[in-house]
């Protein structure tokens, strides 16, 4: 069961508690959630009460101050039942780590204790209907007005955005700044907070269980103590979280593929044409052979980042290089599981038409792969 080198016995112990642990309570129930459209608040607080939820917070705040890898295991295990489990990485492993970084220790003594639990469910509120990946041109405003900010703006496709109680939201507190992205800050509104509101739940291609929505926010007063960091420090924080943010979705995309060859390997060598097996055929043969060598080699890459990952090194490039390339060779590999499962393949019974439909967006979200290549031709320095 060990993935990787740097898996220890504990760690071996871990993964196979915690498969277990989704096998009976999640596994079974995924298809249902999945027309549910919903994944239920008690399957989050059952996480919680089994420690994976934020098990890298330190102890003094509930959690068990383990370090990234740990984190890589319930993101790989998660991703293995469904990619519509990905708000619990996104609680961990993205938004979790804002508070745990920047907040003070009153605020992190508020808020983290309930990010364990599962009581507090997180999200993070960058995107808006006119601005994705261009984060200096937000347009949600956050104006002073004595002990609070007043904040009015728009924001969608937010993860979690149904279930969420506690939103760290991207706004904009100084509107003349020259630079943009200096005048942007992040503040922690709690569900309850009078102007603040959910919009509907979004209808997604895939990932249907993953809840979707959209964030109002109208003339909504927000403590001033509920300002994460320094004003006008907000840009330069994504930036330094999105490495860890763009690893996890490549991380997810790598565990995607190979589960979408396990089950392709297990309906070709299972199914019958032309009296043998469809993994007889070489051209069949050919197709494995050419999937089977693209998954190790972003294993193999992957790998190496999560340990540079781990050791605080800066592997922007090479994470905005995993990010394009993994995402990318996932959806390929979506399409090609999906025709060698034939007709079956287009069949909701089976779980590769739920990836093929659940795959594509991992080149979306995170910072679009068109910009993670702007990102590598600029490190390059072109």
């Amino acid at each position: 069961m060990v993935r990787y080198k740097f898996e220890s016995t504990e760690h071996e112990l871990f993964r196979k508690t915690l498969r277990k642990f989704l096998a009976e309570e999640a596994e079974v129930h995924y298809a249902q959630w999945e027309k549910d459209h919903l994944v239920p608040l008690d399957f989050w607080r059952k996480c919680g009460e089994m420690g994976y939820l934020c098990p890298q917070v330190e102890e003094q705040y509930g959690g068990l101050g383990l370090d990234f890898s740990f984190s890589v295991i319930i993101q790989e295990e998660l991703e293995r039942i469904g990619s519509s489990l990905i708000g619990i990485g996104l609680h961990n492993d993205i938004v979790v780590p804002y508070i745990e970084a920047y907040g003070t220790d009153a605020q992190k003594s508020r808020w983290l204790p309930k990010c364990i639990t599962g009581d507090y469910i997180t999200a993070i509120a960058m995107t808006e209907p006119g601005t994705g990946s261009d984060l200096a041109n937000i347009q949600t405003t956050a104006l002073r007005d004595g002990d609070h900010y007043i904040v009015n703006g728009q924001k969608t496709f937010i993860t979690n955005g149904i279930h969420t109680n506690l939103a760290v939201i991207a706004v904009k507190t100084n509107l003349s700044a020259v630079k943009k992205h200096h005048g942007i800050s992040l503040l922690v509104i709690e569900e309850g907070t009078p102007g603040f509101t959910k919009g509907r739940k979004l209808e997604k291609v895939g990932m249907h269980a993953q809840d979707t929505a959209e964030l109002y926010f109208e003339d909504c007063r927000v403590p001033v103590e509920n300002l994460l960091g320094e004003e006008g420090k907000g840009f330069t924080y994504m930036m330094e979280k999105l490495q860890q943010e763009r690893l996890a979705v490549a991380i997810a995309a790598q565990t995607a593929a190979e589960d979408m060859l396990a089950l392709t390997m297990d309906y070709v060598t299972s199914r019958q044409a032309f009296g043998k097996a469809i993994s007889d055929f070489q051209h069949t043969q050919f197709k494995i052979a050419e999937m089977a060598t693209k998954i190790e080699l972003g294993k193999t890459f992957l790998e190496s980042l999560i340990e540079e990952h781990i050791a605080g090194k800066n592997v922007v490039t090479k994470v905005s290089m995993a990010k394009y390339w993994i995402t990318e060779n996932a959806r390929e590999l979506s399409a090609q599981c999906m025709q060698l499962h034939g007709g079956y393949g287009y069949m909701e019974e089976y779980k590769i038409a739920r990836r093929y439909r659940d795959i594509p967006v991992m080149s979306i979200y995170a910072g679009t792969n068109e910009v993670m290549k702007m990102i590598i031709a600029k490190n390059l320095g072109l």
